[in-house]
């Protein structure tokens, strides 16, 4: 195992929370417990628990919207708290985990040598001791979790009971022996809920004997065993035959190509099951896992640490470059039907913080903030999915809270509906209107970095720019539009009350919704129209205090200490306010980041802050930002993160966005500027990251050391774009299949 693209633990994980993590972005297995009790924690995207929010519905305020508006303007600073239906607070349905595959072995002495890992290029996760072996990984290939054991007898059952269980569960399981092997099923139906999960695993054994011990099999004397594993979700009943047959079908297609003589008598052995399955998976993981690679010249003693001796020396160079590849290989493998969630694709217990909710304020776009510098389409697929999926509640949320076309996406989401129904006096999420150009903005720079522009994203930012045709109806006295209601996520003025107007990153988000609609319907009255909307917006307000106000109404003053940095949606990750383009505003925002508190120093607020301090080119800021993360106990052993220090909470937000923290570091484009080193932490003075992708269309590998620094360039387009270092700006000239070498000495 290279010790850059893995981790490893001497020593079993006796929590779940530090279990090594596989998935597929369907299913995830989270492996852990000790040698002779060994358990694959099975999840997958779909499983959802029924408490409510699977009938609730937006609330019908639109026709209340032109009074609160009226209130609003008049200077009714907390009109916006009576402007709800009445309702109780509705989470989202909560992300749970299936069961547990668990694998207990005859007590005894304890084995000597244990060893576990988890290799980031293949997704396997393996422990090993005395002779035993266990390898676990989820194929992209088949959509099937994968385990193989080789020695010691076994008893081997689905375990549905796992922490935070509901106790009326109903529960079903059987064991059969077929003659492909044995086949196992779990029956899990939620109370008073039609809804219902089945999990399904084939063991098959390589010579001893298998024998039914309800509710699962031992298996004795045999060389091997290999278990496929697939859970799904349903409404009544579920005939499992079909899908039983498919596990079978797998099985036999591995095992004929194990069987098949190799055409040359003199060739190696064909592979065994196992070993054809990981072939089939491998090419889809490992090429999308090693598009990007990091490498900060560390010391190869710290290297072959394992990652929680690592994780006690937080300014060590192996430990960043160990996370920078834990979170891509985290993030692709939670990303398929959907993106990753609050928890990625994982979890042990099925009372999650939050509901594990997708949390479209910040986390989820925190998550995918490097898909598309970080050559991860994968990432950025699964999101254009769920929102394809959605875009019609997205619709209904628009016609019902605010009476309007288009589309308005909700704060919080299961996965299943996209309606707006969670919100509180204390978050009026149903307020929040700049979530869809958020949820896009990953979109459109895969957009950008591939030259196209896709039918589907044309179409929801149409819809996006429609709802700001009919919500923009009110002005202030100069003439300019006005955002009303408006929400700055999960923030208010220090005078006034949660929804108020005219919110910095309301109007970012109008203004490039409306911008970017347009871009993508070139030449149609639509453009023009939208581009006319956008120059009325009014601008951003600088404060008393010199920074970037979070409302742009005057009177509304600020709230600094907050773990939220909404309003500088205009520096990250848009490209509206900058150094280059926008120097006083980039200045007052710049003034607004020193200000900004941590609040309870969740991980997602640090590392946005990381993010925002990268684009104004402050690397002191960055390191002091990452640092907090890295000093805080914020990685468990699996090298998954907590969303509070001392890992408090088990969450994905800072093992997912650290990559998008180091790339922006290090590499920044838009379709007509690269900017190379803006904001390199003092720590990493030596380094290479490879295969980022440009927005310009180009492929681009930098090099650099102490006052120096080389960039190869590889564009797929040719196009002249503005070269930014610290010494300095010049046009860059770039031809389609020519690389461009960038000598750039003192940088």
């Amino acid at each position: 195992m290279n010790h850059i693209h893995g981790t490893w633990e001497p020593r079993p994980a006796t929590r779940w929370e530090d279990g090594f993590l596989s998935g597929n972005g369907h299913h995830g297995a989270l492996v852990f417990g000790d040698p002779n009790d060994e358990r694959v924690v099975v999840t997958h995207h779909a499983l959802v628990r029924p408490n409510g929010g699977e009938s609730a519905r937006p609330p019908r305020l639109a026709a209340q919207l032109p009074l609160l508006q009226d209130e609003l303007l008049a200077g009714e600073l907390k009109a916006a708290e009576t402007f709800t239906d009445g309702r109780d607070l509705q989470w989202v349905q909560p992300f749970h985990p299936a069961f547990q595959v668990r694998l207990r072995r005859p007590a005894g002495d304890d084995p000597r040598g244990y060893r576990r890992s988890v290799d980031f290029a293949t997704g396997v996760v393996e422990a090993e001791c005395e002779g035993r072996r266990s390898r676990v990984f989820v194929s992209r290939a088949d959509d099937v979790i994968v385990q193989h054991i080789t020695g010691g007898d076994l008893d081997i059952a689905l375990d549905p009971r796992l922490p935070g269980a509901p106790a009326d569960l109903a529960v079903g399981d059987g064991a059969v022996l077929t003659p492909e092997g044995a086949l196992l099923t779990l029956r899990v139906r939620y109370p008073g809920s039609e809804t219902a999960y089945t999990g399904l695993t084939l063991v098959a054994v390589s010579g001893g004997r298998t024998t039914v011990t309800p509710p699962g099999v031992r298996v004795t004397g045999a060389r091997s065993v290999l278990l496929l594993t697939r859970v799904l979700r349903h409404t009544g009943e579920l005939d499992t035959a079909p899908h039983a047959r498919t596990l079978h079908d797998l099985l036999g297609e591995a095992e004929a190509t194990a069987t098949e003589p190799p055409a040359d008598p003199t060739a190696p052995s064909a592979p065994d099951p196992y070993t054809a399955l990981l072939a089939r998976h491998t090419p889809l993981h490992r090429t999308a896992y090693e598009r990007v690679t990091l490498d900060l010249a560390a010391d190869p003693a710290e290297r072959v640490l394992p990652g929680s001796e690592l994780l006690t020396r937080p300014d060590s160079p192996a430990l960043l470059e160990r996370l920078f590849a834990a979170g891509r290989y985290h993030l692709l493998s939670a990303s398929g039907l959907n993106p990753p969630r609050l928890t990625g694709l994982w979890t042990g217990d099925w009372d999650t913080a939050w509901s594990a909710a997708f949390t479209n304020d910040a986390n989820v776009n925190l998550q995918t903030a490097s898909a598309a510098a970080a050559a991860l389409p994968e990432v950025t697929a699964a999101l254009a999915s769920l929102i394809d999926r959605q875009l019609d509640d997205w619709a209904e949320n628009a016609r019902t809270v605010f009476g309007c076309r288009g589309v308005v996406a909700p704060a919080h989401t299961d996965g299943e509906s996209g309606l707006s129904y969670h919100f509180s006096r204390e978050y009026p999420l149903h307020l929040w209107t700049a979530g869809a150009d958020w949820l896009l903005k990953p979109i459109v720079d895969h957009d950008e970095t591939e030259g196209t522009r896709s039918p589907r994203t044309a179409h929801a930012l149409g819809q996006v720019a429609l709802f700001y045709e009919d919500f923009l109806t009110r002005v202030d006295p100069e003439g300019n539009l006005v955002v009303v209601p408006s929400y700055s996520p999960e923030n208010r003025p220090a005078n006034a009350s949660w929804g108020a107007i005219n919110a910095a990153m309301d109007l970012s988000a109008a203004r490039h919704a409306l911008l970017t609609g347009a871009e993508y319907h070139p030449g149609t009255p639509e453009a023009d129209r939208r581009r006319a909307l956008a120059e009325r917006l009014p601008p951003h307000r600088i404060n008393a205090d010199g920074a970037l106000a979070e409302w742009a109404w005057p009177g509304l003053d600020d709230t600094y200490d907050h773990r939220h940095l909404s309003h500088l949606y205009g520096v990250w990750p848009l490209d509206e306010i900058n150094p280059y383009d926008t120097p006083e505003l980039a200045a007052a925002a710049h003034r607004a980041l020193e200000l900004r508190g941590a609040e309870n120093d969740s991980a997602h607020g640090h590392l946005h802050h990381a993010l925002v301090a990268a684009r104004l080119r402050d690397g002191e800021r960055v390191a002091h930002a990452l640092g907090q993360v890295l000093k805080g106990d914020f990685f468990h052993a699996s090298l998954m993160s907590a969303h509070y220090p001392h890992l408090d909470v088990y969450n994905a937000d800072a093992a997912h966005t650290l990559p998008a923290v180091i790339i922006e570091s290090l590499v920044q484009s838009t379709p007509d500027r690269l900017v190379l080193l803006p904001a390199l932490p003092a720590a990493y003075p030596n380094g290479r990251l490879l295969g980022v992708r440009t927005r310009f269309g180009a492929e681009l590998d930098l090099t650099w050391s102490p006052h120096e620094a080389t960039a190869v360039i590889r564009p797929t387009r040719t196009h002249r774009v503005e070269l930014r270092t610290s010494s300095g700006a010049r046009p860059l000239d770039l031809v389609a299949g020519e690389d461009h070498v960038l000598a750039l000495g003192t940088w």
